[in-house]
């Protein structure tokens, strides 16, 4: 059982970095993505943060 909710979680968290990409403007694909820059890299965490932060504060 735990390895299902494990692997629900990473295919959740795959979705939330794609469309946080998309958003950003960053051309994310699956697998490997050596060819972004650190900047390009960044700022899709740092959107992917800041949603989580709007959805905390939102609840």
């Amino acid at each position: 059982m735990k390895g299902t909710f494990t692997q629900k979680g990473k295919e959740a968290m795959e979705r939330f970095k794609m469309e946080s990409a998309s958003e950003m403007g960053v051309n994310l694909k699956q697998g490997y993505n050596g060819d972004l820059t650190a900047r390009e890299a960044g700022s899709i965490g740092g959107q992917m943060v800041k949603k989580m932060i709007d959805a905390y504060k939102n609840q």
